[in-house]
């Protein structure tokens, strides 16, 4: 079976659940199930452990497509793959059968690193591992989780024992059923309403056999493996969604008619230029995505990966604004979809690296400053 194979089915559920999936706020179930079945949750793992091994290449194009149906499906399909990336990194070959379940559909899997003491830098956990009962624990309160409660296992960080770092860590696949994983109040967001985005208690006792990689290697894995996969599907995320908002507007500008004067909206210059302008923006951005997609696939070091996100999400928003002016009133209906890309546009701005934060990392790199504080020179 082809990728458009697999693709297919989950992009027709996406797409029909979509706008249900945003009045109520819930879990896209329906496509995720789907996902589950159709072997894209392996995509980027190795053939030897189920996986269907596409490679960055393949994974910007999955996800650019599930976004341009519903970019709540995208996010949690996205998270699972890092979570699935950052296991494989990890792996000596005693993990294969994580590695397994995780391509097959039988382990959906998500990362648990934000905290409300660090905020959006994601790569500092305040949680830290500590003795109780003959036993180390993870006391952690995670703020943002996608998939939280709907996942089967989840990448948590935390400081090692007796470390004081603002940046040391190491991190656990911590499995759902584990005792003392809880899930906080629902996600109701203005955007992104569906990718299940909660606040999660962990106060687990952890099994050696959870540590991915060494104690206190959890910045090089977030770093080296977690965030080149993160941005480059955050980019594809909104990506997809600028041109989902894109495509919608041109349906509408030339359907939408000028009766009084028997034209109709897309006869309008200024509705043209609107049109033509943010075609160009999405242009720019899906060249320089694929681009960074095939440098990551050749282990290019120099790979531009911190403005992936930003770039792409930057794109999104200006190009949802395009469309919101360009179709007018009608926008702001529910009746056309574009509301909703304007708000899930959005919503990618702030999560975690967010837009502000990516900026000034790269300002630091120009630099030559340490990447993070608290990093050594």
């Amino acid at each position: 079976m082809n990728l458009d194979e697999r693709l297919q089915p989950v992009l027709e559920i996406a797409k029909d659940q979509a706008a249900e999936v945003d009045r109520a706020g819930r879990f896209p179930i329906e496509a995720v199930s789907v996902l589950r079945d159709s072997g894209l949750l392996g995509a980027t793992l190795p053939v030897a452990v189920s996986g269907l091994e596409v490679g960055p290449e393949g994974f910007l194009r999955v996800t650019r497509e599930v976004a341009a149906c519903c970019p709540s499906t995208a996010m949690v399909y996205l998270m699972h793959v890092c979570a699935a990336q950052v296991t494989l990194a990890a792996s000596d070959g005693s993990r294969d059968r994580e590695l397994r379940a995780m391509a097959d559909g039988t382990e959906l899997s998500t990362l648990a690193f934000s905290e409300r003491g660090s905020r959006s830098h994601f790569w500092a956990p305040v949680s830290q591992l500590s003795e109780r009962d003959g036993g180390a624990f993870v006391s952690a309160d995670k703020s943002f989780v996608t998939s939280a409660g709907h996942a089967d296992s989840y990448v948590v960080s935390t400081r090692p024992a007796g470390t004081s770092g603002a940046i040391d860590s190491s991190l656990y696949l911590v499995p759902a059923s584990a005792e003392g994983v809880g899930v906080g109040r629902p996600w109701d967001g203005l955007g992104l309403r569906g990718n299940a985005s909660a606040p999660m208690r962990f106060d687990v006792a952890v099994e050696d056999a959870w540590l991915l990689g060494e104690t206190g290697g959890g910045l090089d894995l977030m770093l080296g493996i977690v965030l080149p996969w993160f941005l480059l599907g955050q980019g594809a995320v909104s990506l997809g969604i600028a041109e989902a908002a894109l495509n919608a507007t041109v349906g509408h500008v030339t359907r939408a008619k000028l009766e009084h004067l028997g034209s109709a909206l897309i006869d309008l210059p200024t509705v043209r230029a609107r049109i033509g302008r943010a075609r160009t923006e999405v242009d720019t951005v899906a060249g320089f995505l694929a681009d960074v997609a095939a440098r990551m696939s050749r282990g290019d070091a120099t790979v531009p990966i911190l403005s992936a996100k930003a770039s792409a999400n930057e794109m999104a928003i200006r190009v949802t604004s395009e469309a919101m002016q360009a179709c007018g009133g009608a926008a702001m209906s529910k009746d056309l979809p574009i509301e909703r890309f304007f708000r899930d546009a959005r919503a990618g701005a702030v999560m975690a690296p967010t837009t502000d934060v990516l900026y000034e990392l790269t300002g630091r790199a120009l630099a030559g400053m340490p990447l993070l504080e608290g990093a050594a020179g």
